[in-house]
């Protein structure tokens, strides 16, 4: 069963890897359709690093024999309740890392969040018909484009925290 989940962490960090190459190509080409290419890459490389992160959680609910041992979603187990639960060094900081919003993990989550959203009109100034001299503009948050060296650092920083809860999870 370990083995199983581990080659299904291992193939989401791998497919995420062919994503951002071929993101990286997008990118470089002179398709008419480049903005659709990107944006395909750019979700499926967010789905892969997504799913690879599923895959850790439930190699950790497993070695840890976890009431749960199959989460359903990474949110649901990066909760505190769950650490108070079923204590563990390695959830700890996945729930550590989930909490702060700075951190690689709390911003991939909230970017893969983010592919479920419907899309939005684009915001534009507001302007006062009646003051020609004057114009309001918005300061609302703008959203950030996703550049592909934040997924690729995400895609190196799970790829190592895996390396490094396996050798603590190890059996021997």
């Amino acid at each position: 069963m370990a083995k199983e989940i581990y080659t299904r962490t291992n193939q989401k960090i791998f497919f995420a890897g062919i994503a951002l190459d071929n993101w990286r190509k997008a990118e470089a080409s002179s398709a008419f359709n480049v903005q659709a290419l990107v944006q395909a890459e750019r979700e499926a490389a967010l789905f892969h690093l997504y799913g690879g992160l599923l895959g850790l959680c439930h190699e950790i609910a497993g070695y840890y024999r976890m009431n749960d041992a199959t989460p359903s979603s990474v949110e649901a187990f990066v909760q505190p309740a769950v650490l108070n639960a079923s204590p563990s060094p390695e959830l700890a900081e996945l729930v550590e890392l989930a909490q702060q919003r700075e951190t690689w993990l709390a911003e991939l989550l909230a970017a893969y969040a983010a592919l479920f959203q419907p899309p939005r009109e684009e915001r534009k100034a507001k302007v006062d018909p009646s003051m020609p001299l004057i114009t309001a503009v918005s300061v609302g948050e703008e959203p950030v484009e996703l550049s592909i060296d934040d997924v690729d650092a995400w895609r190196q920083q799970l790829k190592a925290l895996v390396l490094r809860f396996r050798e603590g999870l190890s059996e021997c």
